[in-house]
């Protein structure tokens, strides 16, 4: 916008008088122009990209504090030669894990007195350098309030200044002589990981398979600034927890696949008890060999009666998992999903499926619950048990608190600083363009579908019981999670009762969409971009997660030319012997793009026993010869925009149309 004229102040005026409340002087206006001129031409924060967490949550919190490598790159950078590499570990665990690690060093240090003097320094040095890209009103805002003054003496006052040297250095000995050098020191390690990463994103599933999604979600619940893209996993749960019945026979059927029940009891509360009784009552005699959980994954030790109870509820689930599913199927004929009712086709007394001209020897025939002659109708006490459960999820004031925070931080898809990110895909026909998908009657594809497909997650969710549309909204979130047309599922079908029942491998094969094979074209990726809202560039790229990338068999996470990348590199243990690592993650600061590989994290008790940090190796996908800048980024942009209003607010007062206030 060029010279501002009394005619732009006219048209803004009621919009400028609003302002105004907030500036409400000459010099305030003022006064907030200089300060966002100075934010415009700091170097841009750091963003963190996760995806496919999937439970594990020593895991996640780990990366989270060491900021994929970050600090231990910012200890090594300020200390260089000047430690040791023992005594550089020592600083990044103390870092990660403050309270644990001043156990242990209380344990052994004979001389703590002089151990806090060295390490207050040592603290006040690294949390300088990662603050020192923001204002002083960031960082204060982010200081713990007990100690906000002295941590604000100590990072803006330099030690090197002969007048300033013994001041810091009584105050550094006044914290020790107090005893609340232990205090003080968690409260800097925190506000280290804190202003190392200035903003993550979640490029979704959270949930399923690893035993901690509950914690996962406490830790973002708090978090200072992030962001959600909503995978299959956790539409699922969603799902579940607006009450749809499918959905939480999938989430108690996947939890019980991987011997997983602390989610869902200690986290949620949910009572399974319900669903032991019955499933020890019907499957009394019944080994449930194909139900067997895949306990060794999750490393978590089960006594072999445990694990035959898990086996049978675990049947008992996946019996009304596929009636409940077959019931939304009936009541959608426009899912076109009735190929996946495959009940009706099973053989009893011969044990076999018979499919498409085929049988197939069923691998578990004892189905005591299927009626052959109405094979999709509950029984009495399986729709006693559903209703037990579905109350069970309704009221799990937990499970309220983080759908909460998932809908409020999350969504289907999210544009930031020219990186698209979504979880799956976006549908496409063979041709690359953009596949037209019928909800209700009309039709959407890209951006419109994806936004279209978020409505309706948010009004299964929050609509009233009977608002119009509240039923196919709540039965749409099922088919979120296994729909071919969904975007974040886009395959021919989830083959969950042949991988049970029949096991033969070409018949539980699941065909990917179109999608899956055209990212790797850069002009769909350049499509994809234009789709919503970025312009293709040197700084545009498409982010996803949701297919793992298998390394192990050289599979590569940048595609397109690097126009896009797929960070899903097996976060969870369940994935980790198909692609050979530990997961991706994708560190964005101002000198560039870095993707950083993962190998296992081994414990949290060993990284803070043995200083046992996650072993990463770093790849440049991007680098800046000059730094970004915050007036190159999202933000810049918004900030430009409030300047440029707050510029017209002082021409408002400078012509007399708005009055100032408190300006004697």
């Amino acid at each position: 916008m060029g010279t501002i004229t009394s005619e732009h102040i006219v048209e803004d005026l009621r919009y400028l008088q609003l302002l105004s409340r907030s500036f409400p002087s000459i010099v305030d206006a003022s006064t907030e122009i200089i300060n966002l001129e100075a934010i415009l031409n700091l170097p841009k924060g750091t963003e963190h990209f996760l995806t496919d967490i999937h439970g594990e949550y020593e895991a996640f919190q780990h990366v989270l504090k060491n900021a994929s490598g970050a600090v231990k790159r910012k200890v090594n950078e300020i200390f260089g030669n000047t430690l040791r590499e023992s005594e550089k570990k020592e600083i990044c665990t103390l870092i990660y894990y403050p309270e644990e690690k001043l156990q242990l060093v209380k344990e052994k240090e004979s001389d703590l007195d002089d151990w806090y003097l060295i390490t207050l320094n040592q603290l006040v040095k690294v949390c300088q350098n990662v603050s020192s890209k923001y204002t002083r009103s960031k960082v204060r805002k982010a200081l713990p309030e007990g100690f906000s003054y002295i941590i604000q003496e100590l990072l803006h006052e330099s030690s090197i200044d002969p007048n300033k040297h013994a001041y810091i250095n009584v105050i550094i000995s006044t914290i020790i002589s107090t005893r609340r050098a232990d205090d003080f020191i968690i409260a800097m390690c925190n506000l280290i990981q804190r202003l190392t990463i200035d903003s993550l994103h979640i490029v979704g599933d959270i949930y399923d398979r690893g035993p901690g999604a509950h914690i996962i979600m406490d830790t973002l619940c708090d978090y200072h600034n992030f962001d959600i893209q909503w995978g299959n996993h956790d539409l699922l749960w969603m799902g579940a927890a607006a009450g749809n019945d499918a959905c939480m026979a999938n989430v108690i059927r996947m939890s019980m696949r991987y011997a997983n029940l602390a989610t869902l009891e200690d986290g949620y509360g949910i009572n399974l008890l319900p669903l032991a009784t019955f499933a020890m009552e019907t499957y009394a005699d019944d080994p449930c060999e194909v139900f067997a959980p895949k306990v060794a994954i999750n490393e978590i030790e089960h006594n072999e009666k445990t694990l035959r109870l898990i086996a049978q509820m675990h049947k008992a689930i996946t019996v009304i998992q596929l009636k409940l599913e077959a019931e939304i199927i009936s009541r959608r004929p426009e899912f076109k999903m009735e190929g996946r009712k495959l009940l009706h086709l099973i053989d009893f007394k011969r044990g076999v499926f018979c499919y498409n001209g085929k049988e197939y020897p069923l691998r578990d025939a004892f189905l005591p619950t299927v009626d052959p002659a109405d094979p999709y109708r509950l029984s009495d006490e399986e729709r006693e048990l559903v209703d037990k459960l579905h109350h069970s999820f309704k009221n799990s004031e937990k499970m309220k608190k983080h759908m909460r925070c998932l809908f409020t931080f999350g969504g289907m898809y999210t544009v930031c600083n020219s990186n698209l990110l979504y979880h799956a895909s976006v549908p496409l026909n063979a041709d690359g363009s953009f596949k037209q998908v019928e909800i209700e009657g009309k039709r959407y594809a890209g951006k419109a579908l994806l936004k279209k497909t978020d409505q309706l997650v948010r009004s299964a969710y929050f609509d009233d019981d009977t608002a119009e549309g509240k039923a196919f909204a709540l039965d749409y979130m099922w088919y979120m999670w296994c729909g071919p047309d969904a975007p974040s599922f886009d395959k021919d079908k989830m083959a969950t009762f042949e991988r049970y029942f029949v096991g033969d491998k070409e018949l539980s094969k699941e065909t990917k969409g179109h999608y899956y094979t055209l990212r790797n074209q850069a002009e769909v990726c350049d499509q994809i971009l234009r789709e919503f809202g970025v312009e293709p560039g040197p700084h545009a790229h498409i982010i996803n997660g949701h297919v793992p990338v298998k390394t192990i068999k050289g599979e590569k996470p940048i595609k397109a030319g690097g126009k896009l990348l797929v960070i899903d590199g097996g976060f969870s243990r369940a994935y980790q012997p198909e692609t050979g690592i530990a997961g991706y993650t994708l560190v964005y600061h101002s000198h560039g793009l870095q993707l950083v590989q993962h190998e296992p994290f081994q414990s949290r008790q060993k990284a803070i026993e043995e200083g046992q940090d996650i072993k990463s190796t770093i790849f440049l996908v991007e680098f800046n010869q000059q730094r970004m800048m915050v007036k190159d980024t999202d933000k810049g942009v918004d900030l430009v925009a409030q300047i440029q209003d707050l510029k017209k607010l002082l021409v408002a007062y400078r012509m007399g149309l708005i009055k100032e206030k408190n300006s004697y």
